[in-house]
């Protein structure tokens, strides 16, 4: 691991392309707002915008299927279940074993059944509430990834007040999807950004790896804290700068702690994990940051396989860069 200090110059790129003097194929982009986030689609190797229409009609089925807030998704039936089995789709299984692998991993940091306790905070609206201490309490005693079971496509929750929330994994693996659908159609050249989540397909338009920033922690729109060069990769940040609230000068953020039921406090601002796949970058991002520095890294040791590169930013806004 090496320590760096975090760049002081503002740089206005939070993804860029360096492009040449040679004439090229003019890139086609469209943003959306998919999954409670912008979403961006830029495809540089002149193929049609009907493609990115398609990518976004495609996570839109997928937010529908796998969405904690649509009554109607796989996951909202599990959780209106109460402790019955429900059939779903391939995808949700997919899902599911995935959460369940990193659960297993992060020694439970990361467990997706964090929805009794997450849907208790509110870091929308600006109201600033603190829930209430008991409720947060009651909600814990319901948060263990060992309550799913998952028997073929039958999924039941062994506790019947146990729910499931997919936001730290599911945007991962819908990107996935996404990037699968573009390649399919023969793109070659285009970056996905859902967010946090940014994957990569092929070069730029110079035949270089994209040049992909990450954001300084609570720095200025578009401020970049280093930078990544990425070719058909995912790299995706967590942090407790993304959806946040400050009260009494202390910062409540959206990551939540599976053991207390209140926001992490690892010492770190943020998180971000280079993969393959951006379901591996998103659950490793989220575990990571829950887990701090030292552990997040030893987690990271054990993937080599899966992590191609990774950064810990602590409150500082100091790196340490695990290769």
């Amino acid at each position: 691991m090496k320590k760096f200090q975090s760049m002081l110059t503002v740089l206005i790129f939070a993804v860029s392309i360096m492009t040449g003097c040679a004439k090229k194929a003019q890139p086609v982009s469209k943003s959306t707002v998919l999954l409670d986030t912008v979403t961006t689609v830029t495809i540089y190797d002149g193929s049609s915008e009907k493609i990115i229409d398609g990518a976004f009609e495609l996570c839109k089925d997928y937010e529908n299927l796998i969405s904690a807030t649509i009554p109607t998704s796989d996951i909202g039936r599990i959780n209106a279940a109460k402790g019955e089995a429900v059939e779903v789709s391939d995808d949700t299984i997919a899902i599911l074993k995935k959460a369940i692998e990193y659960s297993e991993l992060s020694d439970g940091a990361f467990d997706i059944t964090i929805y009794p306790v997450s849907k208790l905070w509110d870091f929308r609206t600006g109201k600033k509430e603190i829930p209430d201490a008991d409720a947060i309490k009651e909600a814990l005693k319901h948060v263990d990834y060992h309550n799913i079971e998952i028997d073929g496509n039958n999924v039941r929750m062994k506790d019947s007040e146990a729910e499931i929330d997919p936001g730290g994994i599911g945007k991962g693996y819908i990107a996935d999807k996404m990037k699968e659908y573009m390649m399919s159609k023969g793109v070659k050249s285009a970056i996905i950004n859902l967010g946090g989540n940014v994957l990569t397909i092929g070069k730029n338009p110079n035949g270089n790896p994209f040049k992909i920033g990450i954001q300084k922690p609570f720095g200025e729109p578009q401020e970049v804290l280093t930078a990544f060069e990425a070719e058909d990769l995912s790299i995706v940040s967590s942090g407790n700068y993304e959806r946040y609230f400050i009260k009494d000068d202390k910062i409540y953020h959206h990551i939540l702690d599976t053991k207390t039921g209140y926001p992490v406090e690892s010492g770190l601002n943020g998180v971000t994990v280079i993969t393959d796949k951006s379901v591996d970058g998103d659950a490793l991002s989220t575990s990571c940051f829950a887990l701090g520095e030292e552990k997040g890294a030893e987690l990271l040791s054990k993937l080599k396989g899966t992590v191609k590169e990774a950064i810990f930013v602590d409150t500082d806004n100091q790196i340490t860069k695990v290769e």
